[in-house]
């Protein structure tokens, strides 16, 4: 009986809590930490890139001082760093990482591409040398080393 009650009671005025709309990632997918290190140096030399300028200047003024660079070299480095910290920016940062993910494919293909080559070399060891999948010599039932292949003796 309470039960009936209870459901032809009228429905709650206070308002149901609303999530937040859901603010559209611009990198969805989370970085592991050697992932996260190719971000950063792809970020630090996107901002090198920029300020190549003032780096070479307090690079040729450093150039054969010891302590004394500290004091001669004083403009330069300081527009150096001032434009490194005007480029060191979460906007540079997040171009860094939007990159990284352009160039996911890139990176893909070309380990792929190592991997074969890697492949191709050690069938090519293995066929020189005469051994088998496991890396031993393939004998004989005399226990003589079976001779390579014909167009293997010939390199």
């Amino acid at each position: 009986m309470a039960t009936a009650a209870a459901s032809s009671a009228p429905p709650s005025t206070e308002p149901r809590p609303v999530a937040p709309a859901a603010v559209p990632s611009r990198n969805p997918i989370p970085l592991s930490s050697g992932q996260e290190g190719q971000v950063r140096d792809l970020y630090y030399k996107r901002v090198r890139t920029k300020c190549a300028n003032e780096i070479r200047d307090f690079a040729a003024c450093a150039l054969n001082r010891t302590f004394t660079a500290t004091f001669v070299c004083r403009p330069q480095r300081l527009a150096m760093n001032t434009c490194m910290v005007q480029y060191a920016t979460q906007e540079e940062q997040d171009a860094a990482r939007e990159e990284w993910f352009a160039t996911r494919d890139v990176r893909r293909r070309e380990r792929e591409e190592k991997e074969e080559k890697r492949k191709e070399a050690e069938r090519k060891h293995r066929e020189w040398w005469g051994l088998d999948e496991e890396g031993r010599r393939i004998m004989d039932e005399k226990g003589r080393q079976i001779a390579p292949p014909a167009d293997a003796e010939g390199r």
